[in-house]
């Protein structure tokens, strides 16, 4: 009977718009729409009785207020509809839109399109065509011919790509000796400050030209096509897209030669064009952008993608005045019109086009009527742009270079000598004083290095932000632009984020920054080892508000010709999850939980009490009940005597951050000596030499250090508060383990074998173009999968004073997207797709070939 009904609504198009969250069915009362909501109500009660382990479920009975239920337990409610051939396909949004059961039967049943139920988009939502290879007119005749490639290709691609690494070491090296011996033979300060300049610059102009006649000798120009990976194609591709993305001309982004390098590289790009992204395209020839377009940070638009095996490169198109804001991903096949604009947090799915003119937000981009332009037009002539670029030059040739290449050559011949006149290399590294001397040199460069950098930071960038006034319009490439250049980088350093984050000494850190947090209650955990900001100076953060990870605060606001420094203030009382892009105009205030990967609101009401999801974003509750499972612990005698114990243990978690910090610095010091006493011997094969081992002995240690701090053995899944020490043990985790060495292996076999060394289940044929595994030993990774650059499978959850983590499983022959998210407790069968820029909420059981895209992601078709 129920199924009957809901197929007699798939004859066409439904006649009224869903309604609101627990109204009524729409058509007449006691008519065909009403009847089949009643129908679907009753199967949708006693599924979600069967989740929550009650007898019965009321139709009215409020999911999170009334039945206690969090975001965990609904999506094992909804995987379990979808399992239901008979009822049409349920996804989070729909759920938090109409957070009852007679609301959510009434929207659902209004929503059964005239397609399968599997096609469809959920209620209220945008249609979009699935991210498909085939809805690309390349695939489609690509896709007959070309095959995945087998274990034979992917171990002679292992070969290749590693035999390229050390002919570029060797040859890196012998440029390297070769320079700094000429620098050394000088005579006087000047001679060594002119030979350093012209080494410094020499090797600088080598490094960004080598990246460009790589990519015209070895592949000519890009154009749409698809090739499978570990091919000897791929490795042609892997070789130019490595030297391009490791190339120093990424130290010119948002400069005017920044977008001169690119031309280079084949790009297609108008004039006064801004671009502050550092991201840089693979296939350039495939980008074109027009006039006076903008492209903020941390945007990904790289002309290709990685799919089900293949490497997918295709068209992003730009027109003139185009916005591009901060965080998207613009996929292949892509475009934008003149004067369109794309907000923050958002994405461009394959074939996704926005007309000239319209704007679009959210995750695949929708219409809207927000206004994502906030600066004025300034004056930005051409001299005033030859103008810093030639400052630019000059200061990295006159300055920076020879800095560098003076002070290495001085470090090289201040270490140690090893004294080998009878008893050869071998004697002199049995000799305790040149270890003594050893531990001693990488102490002061090790330690010097972190109090000087903590000096230069709360100091010079004081001097130099009140000459920057805020909510002022100031003209690109000048004076203060150049300052508040400065001052960003200058302020976001990792290695100081990464020491005190996730504990008490965060607070203080970044009060000495310069942020506002005068009115912050100490919780031990108010900011994660991820934070940065445009300027310090205005960064201002509410009481007893926490933060996650990743989060971006938005203080600057670009234009082609123009920024703007605001201030931005976060609501007090409020959580924060995982990477977020955080504006200046942001409309929320105080008492608000923002999910992770939201998309903050920057027009309407000004939101607060409650909790936001999604991009583009909608309301879902502030806390359930479970949340408040571990409120004892956080009263005010409570508190005090947990938080001092949770002081005490990350103030032994950075000491030993610290100790296998300056370790590894002393190996590395060890190793440079060793390469120094062979080079009479072996020449620059000495220096290469010493490269190779230094990598992989990095490999080595931090995946012992990794293990160990989990007692090798495999973590567990928990659910504690922040305040027990399951959750100290896993900052430690967090903080000692380190895996930004793994983005060398980026595309190659042997980042599989990091992850296995690390603990990760890894399947065979793994393809990893730059996902992130923060809890490797919980991810479990079937065959021939695929995951794209910016990709994440996060096991762990904080919301609030709450901690959980669990096990992720993805199967065989899956794809995740380009900066797709995947949180824990998530289930993907095999050969699952997962579009770009999605995020796969915890608890998600993807069926098998499905098609899945979207924030939150639900179900876009099939494969």
């Amino acid at each position: 009977m129920l199924r009957n009904s809901i197929d007699a609504r798939t004859a066409g198009p439904p006649d009224n718009p869903a309604p609101p969250a627990g109204g009524p069915a729409s058509g007449p009362a006691g008519g065909p729409d009403a009847e089949a909501a009643r129908l679907l109500a009753e199967v949708l009660a006693e599924v979600l009785a069967d989740v929550v382990g009650v007898e019965h479920v009321s139709g009215d009975s409020n999911f999170f207020d009334d039945l206690g239920a969090d975001s965990m337990v609904m999506a094992r409610f909804c995987a379990r509809a979808r399992k239901r051939a008979q009822l049409p396909p349920v996804s989070m949004k729909d759920v938090y839109r109409h957070p009852t059961v007679d609301g959510l039967a009434a929207a659902l049943t209004a929503a059964v399109p005239a397609t399968a139920p599997t096609a469809a988009p959920a209620a209220g939502q945008v249609s979009v065509s699935p991210p498909v290879p085939a809805s690309t007119p390349v695939a489609a005749s690509a896709r007959r011919t070309v095959k995945r490639a087998g274990t034979g290709q992917y171990l002679l691609c292992a070969v290749l790509q590693f035999s390229l690494f050390l002919g570029y070491s060797y040859l890196a090296a012998l440029a390297v000796v070769r320079g700094l011996q000429w620098v050394g033979a000088g005579t006087g300060v000047l001679d060594v400050y002119l030979r350093s300049v012209t080494a410094g610059g020499a090797g600088f102009a080598g490094l960004c030209l080598v990246p460009v006649a790589a990519k015209w000798t070895l592949i000519g120009r890009f154009t749409p096509r698809e090739f499978p990976v570990w091919s000897l194609g791929y490795v042609r591709w892997w070789l130019v897209k490595t030297l391009i993305r490791t190339s120093p001309a990424r130290l010119f982004v948002a400069s005017p030669l920044y977008v001169v390098y690119l031309r280079a590289l084949g790009a297609r790009i108008g004039r006064n064009v801004a671009i502050f992204s550092t991201h840089l395209p693979a296939c350039p020839d495939l980008l074109t952008i027009g006039d006076g377009t903008v492209i903020r940070k941390d945007a990904l638009l790289s002309c290709y993608r990685a799919h089900d095996g293949l490497i997918q490169t295709g068209p992003v198109t730009l027109g003139r005045d185009v916005l591009v804001s901060e965080q998207t991903v613009l996929d292949i096949h892509t475009s934008m019109g003149d004067r369109s604009q794309l907000g923050h947090a958002s994405s461009l799915h394959a074939g996704q086009t926005v007309p000239a003119g319209e704007r679009r937000h959210g995750s695949p981009a929708e219409p809207t009527g927000t206004d994502f332009r906030t600066t004025a037009a300034a004056e930005c002539s051409t001299t005033r742009k030859i103008h810093y670029s030639i400052g630019q030059l000059l200061a990295l040739l006159l300055v920076y270079l020879p800095l560098t290449t003076g002070g290495v050559t001085l470090l090289l011949a201040a270490l140690p000598e090893l004294n080998t006149p009878r008893g050869g290399v071998t004697s002199a590294f049995t000799s305790g004083t040149f270890y003594r001397d050893a531990l001693a040199a990488s102490f002061v460069l090790f330690f010097g290095a972190a109090v000087a950098g903590l000096l230069v930071q709360g100091t010079v960038p004081r001097l130099l932000g009140p000459a920057v006034k805020p909510d002022t319009d100031y003209p690109l490439y000048g004076f203060h632009y150049g300052l508040q250049r400065a001052i960003t980088f200058l302020t976001n350093r990792k290695f100081f984020t990464a020491l005190f984050g996730d504990s008490s000494a965060i607070v203080h850190y970044l009060r000495y920054l310069g942020y506002d947090l005068s009115r912050v209650a100490q919780t031990g955990s108010n900011f994660g080892t991820e934070v940065k900001h445009d300027s310090p100076f205005l960064s201002s953060v509410g009481t007893r508000t926490m933060v996650a990870d990743g989060l971006s605060l938005i203080n600057a606001e670009f234009s082609n010709t123009s920024f703007r420094l605001s201030r931005v203030t976060l609501g007090a009382h409020s959580f924060l999850g995982n990477r977020i892009a955080y504006p200046a105009r942001a409309r929320t205030g105080d008492n608000c939980l923002l999910a992770t990967k939201v998309m903050v609101p920057i027009d309407g009401e000004v939101r607060e009490n409650t909790g936001l999801l999604g991009s583009p974003p909608f309301a879902i509750p502030r806390t359930v009940m479970r949340d408040t499972r571990f409120q004892d612990l956080e009263s005010e005698g409570e508190l005090h005597r947990h938080l001092a114990a949770k002081n005490r243990h990350n103030a032994v978690t950075a000491g030993l951050y610290l100790a296998a910090r300056w370790i590894h610095v002393f190996a590395m010091t060890l190793l440079a000596l060793g390469a120094k006493a062979l080079y009479p011997t072996l020449g620059a094969s000495a220096i290469a030499l010493d490269a190779v081992l230094s990598l992989l002995f990095t490999v080595v240690y931090f995946a012992l250090i990794e293990r160990a701090t989990t007692g090798f053995k495999a973590q567990e899944p928990v659910y504690c508060s922040i305040y027990e020490s399951s959750f100290w043990r896993h900052e430690r985790f967090w903080k000692i383990a380190s895996i930004d060495y793994a983005q060398v292996f980026d595309g190659t076999p042997f980042k599989n074998v990091v992850w296995r060394l690390l603990g990760a289940r890894i399947g065979k044929r793994l393809f990893d173009d730059g996902c992130s595994l923060p809890e490797r030993t919980l991810v479990a990774i079937g065959d021939d999968c695929t995951l794209n650059a910016g990709t994440v499978v996060q096991c762990h959850s904080q919301e609030d004073g709450a901690f959980k983590s669990d096990r992720t499983v993805i199967g065989d022959g899956c794809t995740l997207g380009v900066g797709a998210f995947v949180h824990y407790g998530v289930t993907l069968a095999d050969r699952v797709q997962l579009a770009c820029d999605s995020f796969l909420m915890k608890g998600e059981e993807v069926p098998r070939g499905a098609v899945w895209g979207g924030n939150p992601a639900r179900p876009l078709g099939e494969v």
